[in-house]
């Protein structure tokens, strides 16, 4: 199965209309991965990269309506909930390794349920999207696995040997900053970044350039 075995306990709001959860990811030996769920203005609410978690606290929400993955590794929850929200879910075109077939694909400057926008970022997967949208007065930023935080200090890079291409990795990064707003980040494994996202995406780029072993342009 592609769930990890453990549930979260809690929603947190992020930023108003975006909530996230957590799971200790058996998967991943103990690591921690992350979910979200963003209601828009008219009380619909999205699924994004969805964890197991208690239904009736995502139900408390409002009406689910859509399950969007950043990337084919990322299937988690998504086909529980789906049968269970009666959701569709969006998934990126060409993602792999999907263990049912998604309702939907997308592609960049398609507009996603909840008007969120994505943005190809190739690297750890050649099919992976960050996902935008902005929520006044801020920009936020689903960035799948371009980069992990561990709560504190400079979010950092997956391990070459993770990625598909670790060298585009750090170009997606590099694009995010050139053609988004972005003053929060919300990471597929990690606490989320409220406020001076941007910046924060500034320091990864630099500390990886200055470090032993960094990927060649």
């Amino acid at each position: 199965m592609s769930e990890p075995k453990g549930k979260a306990r809690r929603l947190v709001e992020v930023v108003p209309g975006v909530h996230h959860w957590s799971v200790a990811d058996d998967r991943l030996g103990g690591s921690h991965s992350d979910a979200y769920a963003v209601v828009d203005d008219d009380g619909a609410v999205v699924l994004i990269d969805p964890l197991p978690i208690d239904e009736a606290k995502l139900r408390e929400l409002g009406d689910i309506t859509a399950i969007l993955l950043t990337a084919g590794n990322h299937q988690r929850s998504a086909w529980r909930f789906r049968k269970a929200f009666g959701a569709p879910v969006w998934a990126p075109e060409n993602a792999y390794g999907l263990e049912s077939e998604p309702d939907y694909t997308y592609v960049a400057g398609d507009t996603l349920p909840g008007g969120l926008m994505p943005f190809h970022t190739p690297g750890p997967a050649i099919a992976m999207y960050t996902l935008w949208m902005q929520r006044h007065p801020r920009g936020v930023a689903f960035i799948s696995d371009l980069l992990i935080h561990d709560d504190k200090g400079t979010p950092k890079f997956v391990p070459n040997e993770y990625q598909d291409a670790p060298l585009r990795t750090r170009q997606s990064v590099q694009r995010i900053l050139d053609h988004l707003t972005v003053d929060t980040v919300c990471f597929a494994h990690g606490e989320p970044i409220v406020s001076n996202g941007a910046a924060a995406l500034r320091r990864a780029l630099e500390e990886e350039r200055e470090a032993p072993g960094a990927p060649s342009p």
